[in-house]
């Protein structure tokens, strides 16, 4: 690594330390990258490193890097490279102090023993970072294994299927989403082992592709992708992967991701096939009225009773604790009664990310799954939420 003479040391204790680094950078400008990588950054680690920032300034602009080594956000802005160089930042503290800034230049220069000075108006700070040296490398995005993704399909993949994704981390495989691609048509499916959300979108085309290309997404980079993704305007991002690596381009921000290995369940034998009691019912009035009723369900499993009967949907719930509570829709139904019991969290999970408008209801018996698919989808995504039935 090239170093340069820092003020007041000499070329040998630069090299020690790191590089001399000397930049002007416009607040607005900093300010923006810096909340980009606020989800990567990691808070409570035992390696103090990675609650750093990596800068690194050169060629008229300042790159930032935030990793906890399965998650990496690369970012940079335009800047004055008096001097160019790099060193490392306390992530948060630096963060939180430029947004307390005025508008205008921030001036920032590494000083002896890895001493960062941030000038800014008549504020003058001086933080202590780390050697730059301690940073972990990060892998290359591979230029020549990239494809383009559509941004907009991708927006809408992660926001449909992100919250059925499992949190135990005991279920290694289930902490994340399958994204299947096909020349044709991209899929991406979310289960905890309790529902699955699958959505398709078959009017996306990927060429190279022959067969289908299957890649299991992180939640974390799920989440970090979803909200660099609604921070920007691009049309489409770069994908690629190697064998341990998913690389994501949006615009000028690298999305690096560790992959999940393991086989993730086979969904396609849990989609039902044959639920052949069927009402449509609106989004707005269903979610209404299971959280009225999910107020009086058991705290532990949330569960609620769905009864259907003759051009009604009744659902209640009781608990001990809490008392019990029931509520009517009327609803277009002509087929034998059933009653059948649900986690009322999941339903509503769905019914906050699915249209406005209407939603449809289908199901076979009280032991078997159910399936809630939107009214209005239209031709270009085919939604279904699959949920399992609970024992009330």
């Amino acid at each position: 690594m090239a170093t340069t003479t820092s003020i007041g040391t000499d070329s040998s204790t630069a090299a020690a330390q790191g590089t001399a680094m000397e930049i002007t950078v416009n607040k607005a400008d900093l300010l923006r990258e810096l909340t980009a990588t606020q989800g990567v950054v990691e808070r409570k680690t035992t390696i103090p490193i990675l609650s750093n920032f990596l800068f690194e300034a050169a060629d008229g602009k300042l790159s930032i890097t935030a990793t906890d080594l399965d998650l990496s956000l690369r970012t940079s802005c335009a800047a004055k490279v008096k001097k160019e160089g790099s060193c490392t930042i306390p992530a948060r503290k630096f963060y939180d102090y430029v947004k307390l800034l005025p508008e205008g230049e921030v001036s920032i220069k590494l000083m002896e023993n890895h001493w960062v000075q941030i000038r800014s108006g008549r504020s003058n700070t001086k933080m202590v970072g780390m050697a730059r040296a301690n940073f972990p490398a990060l892998p290359a995005f591979p230029d020549s294994l990239s494809m383009q993704l559509p941004a907009q399909v991708l927006r809408t993949l992660i926001g449909k299927t992100i919250f059925a994704i499992s949190s135990e981390e005991s279920r290694y495989t289930l902490n994340g989403a399958l994204m299947v691609l096909k020349a044709e048509s991209i899929t991406m499916v979310a289960t905890d082992g309790h529902r699955l959300a699958h959505i398709e979108n078959s009017k996306a085309r990927f060429t190279g592709i022959s067969g289908e290309m299957k890649t299991l997404v992180p939640k974390k980079a799920m989440a970090e992708l979803n909200s660099l993704l609604q921070n920007s305007d691009v049309e489409s991002i770069e994908f690629a992967k190697d064998d341990s690596t998913l690389f994501f381009r949006i615009g000028p921000r690298v999305l690096t991701s560790r992959q999940l290995t393991g086989q993730f369940p086979n969904y396609e034998a849990v989609l039902p096939r044959d639920n052949n009691k069927s009402v449509a019912l609106r989004c707005e009035e269903l979610a209404s009225a299971i959280q009225r009723v999910a107020q009086f369900a058991d705290e532990r499993s949330g569960a609620i009773r769905l009864k259907l009967d003759k051009n009604e949907l009744r659902l209640s719930s009781s608990s001990t604790d809490s008392g019990e509570s029931e509520d009517s829709i009327e609803v277009v139904y002509d087929s034998d009664p059933m009653v059948i019991g649900f986690n009322s969290q999941y339903l509503l999970e769905f019914l906050k990310v699915a249209n406005d408008g209407g939603v449809r209801l289908e199901l076979k018996d009280s032991q078997s799954a159910g399936q809630l698919r939107p009214d209005d989808a239209g031709d270009e995504y085919k939604y279904r939420y699959i949920v399992m039935p609970m024992r009330i």
